[in-house]
């Protein structure tokens, strides 16, 4: 396949492929007059590199991720750290997503006279390690 083949299939450029190329995250195969070819196995590469991005690594975990020859060698332990971390993301955003939803409907007359929306400020200037407390959030 020629590079605007495997852009038009991935939709990715032909600037981020030949990006990717030059970080020797996939490998053209020659080319024809001044275009790239591509296996057509580079189809999933890009996506184990697309997976790999969603997930939050680097383009250097994910290059370490290709063995000899375009298969993959992935690290089990690198990714059930990766997913334990991801899922501390999730409970961290589930309780930030909770507390702007009470926010948005509480009845107290402002926010800063509204409990659960003064802890989660507290919360997160802690986790921030602020020293002093915005103003709101001494209440």
């Amino acid at each position: 396949m020629d590079i605007g083949e495997v852009a038009r299939r991935s939709g990715l450029t032909a600037a981020t492929l030949r990006f990717y190329e030059e970080k020797g995250l996939i490998r053209s195969v020659g080319r024809e007059g001044l275009r790239r070819r591509f296996d057509p196995r580079v189809l999933d590469q890009l996506a184990l590199i697309g997976l790999g991005q969603a997930a939050g690594f680097t383009l250097e975990q994910i290059g370490g991720m290709f063995g000899p020859g375009g298969g993959t060698s992935i690290d089990r332990k690198l990714l059930a750290a990766k997913a334990d971390e991801i899922d501390a993301l999730v409970v961290r955003l589930q309780s930030v997503s909770k507390g702007l939803r009470h926010a948005a409907v509480c009845p107290a007359p402002s926010h800063g006279e509204c409990p659960t929306f003064q802890r989660l400020l507290r919360a997160t200037a802690r986790k921030a390690g602020w020293r002093r407390l915005p103003a709101i959030a001494r209440r």
